[in-house]
């Protein structure tokens, strides 16, 4: 039951964010925060399905214990292209809210990405071992925990001062996913009924994008390109 449930619901979501995010780069006019938004959903979809695939099938075959190494290479492209995610978003804000400026913000945006993405290239992280130390895990994910509470304050302010009634919400659901997300990463490996938490985690991405399809498709007729 698990496996089926699952994989349907994996599928339904790879396939729709892609989907909304083809649908975004297409139609997005020539607005720029539009486009990017269209180009972080394929990402995120993307990078998720290295590792949503192999789980789907090693669960619908012989089991999760025998993918262990495709299901870990999975997991590390995954850690890669969220952490893209983010920095993406990121520009999504400046360009909506006509941010100029605030250099050293975008330098430590870079910069906590970058740590990211390096820690998660060490070997120590085990990624196509059963064993995977919990260290190298809770290390990898305190700069990306940063990142991301950087871009819910962000989101949050911009939100509220500018009366922005369609992106009101955007933070609360970067909230939401690190909430569930947190858990499984320090729990998971001894408790493995808390990896059924990914599935609000995916649940909370996939709002993420639909904010930014909605304010798309709300937008006026008239648009000027932007170049």
């Amino acid at each position: 039951m698990q496996a089926i449930v699952e994989t349907i619901f994996d599928t339904v979501y790879l396939v729709g964010v892609i989907t909304l995010g083809i649908i975004m780069m297409v139609k997005c006019k020539g607005e720029k925060q539009y486009r990017l938004f269209g180009i972080m959903a394929v990402v995120l979809g993307c990078g998720d399905a290295f590792h949503l695939v192999p789980r789907a099938f090693a669960l619908c075959t012989s089991g999760l214990e025998h993918f262990t190494a495709a299901l870990g290479i999975g997991k590390f492209i995954t850690s890669i292209t969220m952490t893209i995610f983010y920095v993406i978003l990121y520009y999504v804000w400046r360009i909506r809210y006509k941010v100029n400026g605030q250099q050293n913000l975008t330098i430590a945006v870079y910069a906590l990405a970058a740590i990211r993405i390096i820690l998660c290239l060490f070997p120590q992280n085990a990624w196509t071992s059963a064993d995977a130390p919990l260290s190298w895990g809770i290390y990898r994910n305190i700069p990306f925990t940063i990142l991301g509470l950087i871009i819910i304050v962000l989101f949050y302010r911009s939100a509220k001062e500018k009366k922005d009634e369609q992106f009101k919400y955007m933070w609360m659901t970067i909230v939401i996913s690190f909430g569930f997300y947190l858990p499984v990463v320090l729990f998971a490996d001894k408790i493995p009924v808390i990896g059924m938490l990914m599935i609000p985690k995916t649940c909370a991405y996939v709002w993420t994008v639909a904010i930014g399809f909605r304010a798309m498709m709300k937008r006026p007729n008239t648009v000027t390109p932007v170049v």
